[in-house]
């Protein structure tokens, strides 16, 4: 790593990473014996493969930066990074032996058990034909057809079960919606009733004060005249005091004239 730091930083900078992915493999490989569930073989093994082709990718970029500086190299530093490209591509290809050997490991336990269930059942099915008559085997299969007729038609059930409770819901939907729809019409109208009620009462508070003032005014009005009334019945020779008129003087007066012009 030294060594290739000094002949060039980024030579040294991929060659770190590519150990940094051998290391990664070679304890993914370890790993991989211990698992026991294929499928989680399976997904180790992609990661180991992502991997590899990571380091492939990286390899590559090793040998294009020795390529675009080997003007500038010595024979034996030329060979020195040849030898580690060499040594790069024959471990990468160990991983990539380990990773077929795997994945065909994995691959045979799938098909033996998929075919060690496949064998067991025809097997028993076998065993049973054997052991039936014609007659049986006809009764087998009528009942095997009556048992999927019976459960053809309770799917059928389910699934007219099940459009008629879509469509009473959509119908029950429907109704809310319109019963929302005419609370809100009813909702609108007593909005303005309110409204309307509101501004009635308004004019209502108006035309009473206005009768109440009418009514003070005539009110004073009538006290004004019957205080004259009651001054001028009092003090009748009051010359501050005018007639009303309309209002006929007192009595005694008519008499006291009707008096002296007999005299």
């Amino acid at each position: 790593m030294d060594q290739l730091s000094a002949i060039s930083e980024e030579l040294a900078e991929i060659d770190g990473r590519i150990a940094d992915n051998f290391r990664s493999l070679a304890n993914g490989f370890q790993k991989l014996d211990k698992i026991k569930d294929s499928s989680r073989q399976s997904r180790q093994l992609e990661d180991l493969t992502d991997k590899m082709r990571d380091s492939k990718r990286l390899i590559k970029e090793f040998d294009k930066e020795v390529k675009a500086l080997e003007a500038n190299f010595d024979r034996e530093t030329t060979k020195m990074l040849n030898d580690k490209k060499q040594s790069m591509i024959k471990e990468l290809n160990s991983y990539v032996a380990l990773k077929k050997q795997y994945a065909s490991n994995i691959e045979n336990k799938k098909i033996e058990l998929f075919e060690g269930a496949n064998e067991g059942f025809a097997e028993e099915n076998v065993l049973l034909a054997s052991s039936m008559t014609n007659q049986q085997l006809m009764d087998n299969g009528n009942r095997m057809m009556d048992e999927t007729d019976q459960a053809i038609e309770r799917g059928k059930k389910v699934v007219q079960e099940t459009i008629t409770v879509g469509t009473e819901t959509a119908a029950a939907l429907k109704a809310q919606t319109e019963q929302m729809s005419r609370i809100v019409n009813e909702l609108d109208s007593i909005h303005f009733s309110i409204k309307r009620a509101s501004q009635l009462v308004k004019e209502i508070g108006r035309q009473v004060a206005t009768d109440k003032c009418i009514m003070g005014l005539l009110f004073l009005i009538v006290a004004g005249v019957v205080a004259i009334i009651i001054v001028k019945l009092v003090h009748p020779n009051n010359k501050d005091i005018r007639d009303i008129p309309g209002l006929a003087p007192p009595a005694m007066n008519r008499r006291l004239l009707w008096s002296q012009s007999h005299s």
